[in-house]
């Protein structure tokens, strides 16, 4: 009965978390908390079966391609703000803009920031990170869960005035699955592997190579105007007009490009007609203009920030959290971001079999006390994080009501440690002479800092740890080729809500994936693969507890802290709530309800 007040509840929390951080400096990993309430997700049924009218292949329909005009940017000897009384947000980006279109969005922050409020998907995620409809009306996942079936929405209009239908759907998406369209990633190849059927004008099936329950927030991409693109190629839509001249559904649309010698610094977007005579669009959106300003370096969003040029910045780096915090004219939003720093183990190097050994790596558990080295390296930037699964994910569990929780018992440790000797060093055939090996990290003061002060507490132990600080090349070349003992590894799940962490720790995503440690358990792995396969929430809810409690009591990696996301945000710019971050561009979820205060 309180989910209307969540999102103050999530704001809360994350309060909470950066204030006890601070207080739990000198003590252990004893601490709990209660886990939130799981997701309502999309219930198992068996899906109607229309008669199909078309099965779409990969291609898009060759036809006449329609003129599109694209607005050339105006050039200005500098820009000035509009003159007009529009009310105007103005955030400031560092970068440059690309294309916008939706299926370009990953390759550039810019862009994905600026196409968020230009396009939509047949999904969105909402401020509690809850998968919902958003083009689409509803869906229906059949019982073995191969096939959804969604039921798209009647009332929504492209900004051209042209009605959304099921070809727009059917255009995009065989795009990605075209071997000519120029981006190779996640995915368009998981693309390549869907079917997808026309059952009428505002329904469509989805017929999947295996039962995957993220479906439904794989298909927040944005949606693209098939009668705006008609004819164009896969191999044609990278250098098409359109990427500077996009046509959406969402709440803005383009209203300018400005330039300062040939290279855009401005963007300006204007609600949009269309989607305000949407029965979700037509209240709110008291913010009628949303302009980006492009600068080169942070250093110039600070001066810009100080000078009032702009009204707000969201911070990428956590190096970048103390100077927006120092700034006066800016108020602070913050929760936690959607990514989690581990210190991963190397399970498949033969040399350091030790570390395949649960009962050394819990004894290294034992021996560590995350809460002050996590304060003293990322003091104000990070909190401590207990599971592999993000704090915010509805899937999150830890404590007493899992059954598991990090416990800091140096005695323990050193107890466990000498069983250890005696198993590994002791006997006269032994191969090593000591627990010896390398930490791998990125080459970043705080993480270095972080890195050694694990070494010293393992020293402890006897057990010798070499710190080795690379620079990011280097760094993801050793972590990839797996030449490292130990690794802190920040983990990313690059925008995706659902709490799928199937990438980092499923033994199959070895040695060609993302689990870079080697980790081979069959339990975990398991785990995984059946909160993938179902699609009923309360089952996932079981599947990921049993991870979770599996990964924390054998120690599997350890997970160290979670990134804090900021905002700064002019004080006159009221009513912002920042609560799920799957991705930056998460931010944008409730602009609806902004508002511009005048003095």
């Amino acid at each position: 009965m309180f989910r209307e007040y969540r999102w103050q509840m999530a704001a809360l929390v994350v309060t909470a978390l950066i204030f006890f951080a601070v207080l739990l400096t000198g003590t252990g990993d004893d601490g709990r908390t209660e886990p939130p309430q799981p997701s309502p997700t999309a219930t198992a049924q068996n899906t109607p079966q229309p008669t199909p009218t078309e099965v779409v292949v990969a291609q898009p329909t060759v036809a006449a391609t329609p003129q599109v005009v694209t607005p050339q940017p105006q050039p200005e000897a500098e820009i000035a703000p509009r003159a007009d009384d529009v009310p105007t947000y103005r955030e400031a980006l560092v970068g440059e803009v690309g294309r916008l279109n939706p299926l370009f969005a990953s390759l550039n922050p810019v862009d994905a920031d600026i196409t968020e409020l230009i396009f939509e998907g047949l999904t969105t995620v909402d401020q509690f990170g809850d998968i919902a409809p958003l083009l689409a009306e509803e869906w229906a996942v059949s019982s073995d869960g191969y096939n959804y079936v969604f039921s798209l929405r009647r009332d929504v209009l492209w900004q051209d005035g042209q009605p959304f239908s099921v070809d727009d759907v059917l255009y995009t998406f065989s795009l990605l699955q075209s071997p000519d369209f120029p981006v190779v990633d996640e995915l368009r190849e998981f693309w390549k592997t869907v079917e997808m059927e026309r059952i009428d004008d505002h329904t469509i099936r989805f017929r999947l190579a295996q039962p995957l329950a993220i479906f439904p927030a794989v298909l927040r991409v944005g949606i693209l105007p098939e009668h705006a693109l008609r004819g164009t190629q896969a191999d044609q839509i990278a250098a098409h007009p359109f990427n500077l001249s996009p046509i959406g559904t969402g709440p803005y649309q383009l209203e300018a490009l400005r330039a300062v010698d040939g290279i855009i610094r401005a963007v300006d977007l204007r609600v949009a007609p269309n989607h305000r005579a949407r029965p979700d669009g037509a209240d709110g959106y008291a913010v009628e203009r949303v302009t980006f300003r492009l600068y080169d370096t942070f250093d110039d969003v600070l001066d810009a920030l100080r000078d009032g040029e702009v009204d707000g910045y969201a911070g990428r780096q956590r190096d970048e959290r103390r100077p927006l915090q120092s700034l006066q004219s800016v108020e602070i939003h913050q929760t936690l971001s959607n990514d989690i720093g581990f210190l991963i183990f190397n399970w498949a190097n033969d040399e350091l079999f030790f570390l395949r050994d649960d009962r050394f790596r819990i004894a290294l558990s034992y021996g560590l006390n995350r809460a002050p080295l996590i304060d003293r390296a990322l003091y104000d930037q990070a909190v401590r994080a207990d599971s592999p699964i993000p704090r915010l994910s509805w899937a999150y569990s830890y404590g007493e009501s899992l059954g598991a929780s990090w416990r800091y018992l140096p005695d323990r440790a050193s107890d466990e440690m000498a069983a250890a000797r005696e198993r590994y060093i002791e006997p006269e055939d032994s191969p090593i002479s000591e627990f010896a090996f390398d930490l791998l990290t990125p080459d970043d003061p705080a993480l270095v800092a972080l890195a050694g002060e694990i070494a010293a507490q393992w020293e402890v132990l006897d057990v010798i740890v070499r710190v080795v600080a690379e620079d990011e090349a280097d760094y993801i070349e050793r972590l990839q080729a797996g030449d490292f003992g130990a690794a802190l590894v920040e983990l990313s799940k690059a925008g995706n809500a659902d709490p799928d962490v199937y990438a980092f720790w499923h033994e199959g995503q070895h040695p060609d994936g993302k689990n870079y440690g080697g980790v081979d358990s069959l339990t975990i792995s398991e785990a995984l693969e059946s909160a993938r396969r179902d699609p009923v929430g309360t089952h996932r809810r079981i599947h990921y507890d049993n991870f979770q409690r599996e990964f924390i009591n054998r120690a599997v990696a350890i997970p160290l802290y979670a990134p804090l996301f900021t905002y700064a945000v002019a004080p006159h710019i009221v009513d912002v709530q920042i609560g799920f971050i799957g991705a930056p561009p998460d931010r944008f979820v409730t602009i609806q309800d902004w508002r511009i205060e005048t003095p």
